[in-house]
């Protein structure tokens, strides 16, 4: 529905997930929380989705938590009640969006802070409009960071770049996000959708078991020793060669054809 704070569509393997509060810059009160947790967790499960695009409508990704209900809920609500919105949405999203096995797209339309550019982060790719931008804004404020910041922002640009960001906040526009690696590309921001939609097509149409394989052994390499590392791809690649894909991709390549992959 239009009015939903969170639209959820699907077409061709390729679900779409869009924060749909632009008059409020996308920021995320309760009920929006709750509808994307429950959005990139359906999508995590449904095996008729291969590939992921979260975005956001109007002039912002997402800003993050709601300040306005914020302030409300600091003069009615105990401590307890609200910080529970970390494990209960915060957490969850982070960690469905990070470990679901296909990959997702982060389509950056406009500025991303504090809890909406680490949604962002614990995307596989980044698509950022030329005129967006990021910025981790949670000590701004007198926060800490949540959502997976400190696991995925170190990850991608380095320990000592991410604590500069995290303790000196300020937007990191477009450009230098490509040149820090949180961009995975920067297109004009008329392009944005066209771009997104041909890279969701072809990773929908790629070999799902494998990006999932592929997802896993990372994350798992960037906490583990290289003993440990190796003993899990090898399990992966025992996995992803017992596969449809994997057979159907070897045939294709003797017979001189481009492969057709099913996801399985």
């Amino acid at each position: 529905m239009s009015d939903s704070p969170v639209r959820h569509e699907q077409a061709d393997g390729v679900a779409t997930i869009t924060l749909n509060r632009p008059e409020a810059l996308n920021s995320l009160t309760h009920d929006t929380k709750e509808a994307l947790r429950d959005a990139v967790e359906y999508v995590a499960s449904d095996v008729a989705v291969r590939c992921v695009v979260i975005t956001g409508t109007g002039r912002a990704f997402s800003v993050g938590q709601d300040l306005g209900e914020h302030v409300d809920n600091l003069a009615t609500k105990s401590m307890a009640e609200i910080w529970a919105t970390v494990p209960e949405h915060f957490t969850p999203i982070a960690s469905a969006i990070a470990t679901m096995p296909k990959p997702v797209i982060a389509a950056v339309n406009g500025v991303a802070a504090g809890a909406g550019a680490a949604i962002a982060l614990a995307c596989d790719l980044r698509l950022f409009a030329d005129t967006a931008g990021l910025n981790t804004a949670f000590t701004s404020i007198g926060l800490s960071c949540d959502t997976g910041t400190a696991w995925t922002l170190p990850r991608l640009i380095g320990y000592a770049k991410a604590v500069e960001l995290l303790l000196l906040p300020r937007t990191v526009n477009a450009t230098e996000a490509a040149g820090l690696g949180l961009a995975t590309r920067v297109v004009p921001a008329p392009e944005l959708a066209a771009a997104v939609g041909e890279l969701a097509r072809t990773l929908a149409a790629g070999p799902t078991m494998a990006y999932a394989a592929v997802k896993r052994v990372v994350a798992y390499g960037a906490t583990h020793d290289l003993a440990a590392t190796l003993a899990v791809e090898g399990k992966q690649m025992a996995l992803t060669g017992a596969s449809q894909d994997h057979r159907d991709a070897v045939a294709a390549f003797l017979a001189k054809q481009p492969p057709v992959f099913h996801g399985r």
